[in-house]
């Protein structure tokens, strides 16, 4: 499965220092029922842990997900920052997910050609 981050997801979670092998462990788990609430629309919530820190007090995310194909990191935040997202951010979080999904190889190739997806590479 390809794993990628949007743009601003990237950015984010180099700032908080969520790492590719976090963000891959999290997508695996997904893979195999473990998400902490499936939104609906293809977006999962999923934690994951801060390098050091474990997942109790780490970093919520969002995911475009669908078994056996991609999935997209969209949207991230801090549990002591934000309790949830609220009813217009899921709504737009779905219309992304189910663009994302939607991607074709040539429309994926462009997007991370102008940086506005980044795959995630697991090199350890």
């Amino acid at each position: 499965m390809r794993i990628f981050k949007a743009k601003w997801f990237n950015k984010w979670a180099e700032k908080e220092g969520l790492t590719d092998k976090a963000l891959t462990e999290a997508v695996t788990e997904i893979e195999d029922g473990l998400n902490d609430g499936d939104l609906g629309g293809h977006v999962y919530k999923k934690r994951a842990a801060i390098q050091g820190q474990g997942k109790r007090s780490g970093l919520r995310t969002l995911v475009a997900f669908k078994v056996d194909e991609q999935s997209f990191f969209m949207f991230g935040f801090a549990k002591n920052q934000k309790d949830n997202i609220d009813k217009k951010e899921l709504k737009a979080l779905k219309l992304m997910a189910k663009d994302l999904l939607s991607y074709s190889d040539k429309q994926l190739k462009q997007a991370i050609k102008v940086s506005e997806l980044i795959e995630v590479k697991n090199d350890e």
